[in-house]
């Protein structure tokens, strides 16, 4: 069956793409990818020969026309994705129109932009006694979000949340994790153009997040991290798993007793 390669590219730096990634890119006749969200470095890593297509002009239609063109010419063709393709990566809507012409696709999954902010940051996102859950979201804007997702419903768990797409809805953000009895002081991280060579870092909270957002001019390209694992001072605090603690046995290691 004829198909096609869609490859995470990762965050923005070019070392963050998986080796399998970079071994299909190097290897594919056609490169298909968005030239406002893909390292032109990364892109010019594909063998000299290969055709390089930017896509952030085109229409769905004319992007699918374009694989399915080259394709049917016989060329492999990758299609790379920002981050990982499973988040917030339109690929669907494009596999569904390929399918439609008999043509398959693979997906090789990709560095998320929400784990290249928390490292970034130098952040754990799950913090054993204080959260064991990440919930990744976006706020409310030109694209409705479901009924029971609404950001409200979500921080009622208070636990940690990464918002995708959401750096131009600050205001709501603050009055819905409000609304879901977030404290003001809830420690917030922002990271534009995470792992790219002008990544910018905003440590912030609740209160003051769209404050901050506008002193630094940050309203696109980034990642707005929130929760109290991303407090600055959690390495002063004693949160620690069961998992190294002495007494804890699992199956590569006895726990060691301890007196009372």
């Amino acid at each position: 069956m004829k198909k096609i390669w869609i490859i995470g590219a990762g965050p923005g730096d070019p070392e963050l793409i998986t080796w399998k990634g970079l071994k299909l890119m190097q290897q594919a006749d056609v490169v298909m990818y968005t030239d406002s969200l893909v390292s032109e470095e990364l892109v010019a890593m594909a063998k000299p020969d290969a055709e390089i297509v930017r896509t952030a002009g085109m229409h769905l239609q004319e992007m699918v026309d374009c694989m399915a063109r080259f394709v049917d010419e016989g060329k492999m063709v990758v299609r790379m994705h920002t981050g990982d393709p499973a988040m917030y990566g339109a690929t669907m809507e494009q596999v569904a129109l390929l399918k439609e012409r008999g043509i398959g696709y693979e997906v090789v999954p990709g560095v998320s932009s929400v784990f290249a902010s928390a490292a970034a940051v130098g952040a754990e996102l799950t913090i054993p006694d204080l959260t064991q859950t990440l919930i990744l979201t976006r706020a409310e804007g030109r694209t409705p979000v479901p009924e029971r997702e609404k950001l409200r419903e979500l921080a009622s768990h208070h636990c940690t949340i990464a918002l995708f797409l959401s750096a131009t809805l600050t205001k709501k953000i603050v009055k819905e994790l409000q609304a879901a009895g977030w404290a003001d002081n809830t420690p917030v991280a922002v990271v534009q153009r995470a792992s790219w060579p002008d990544q910018k870092i905003v440590r912030t909270t609740l209160i003051e997040l769209d404050e901050a957002m506008r002193l630094n001019g940050i309203r696109k390209h980034a990642m707005i991290l929130a929760g109290w694992a991303l407090d600055p001072e959690i390495h002063e605090k004693n949160y620690r798993s069961k998992l190294y603690d002495a007494t804890f046995t699992h199956g590569f290691r006895k726990g060691v007793k301890v007196d009372d």
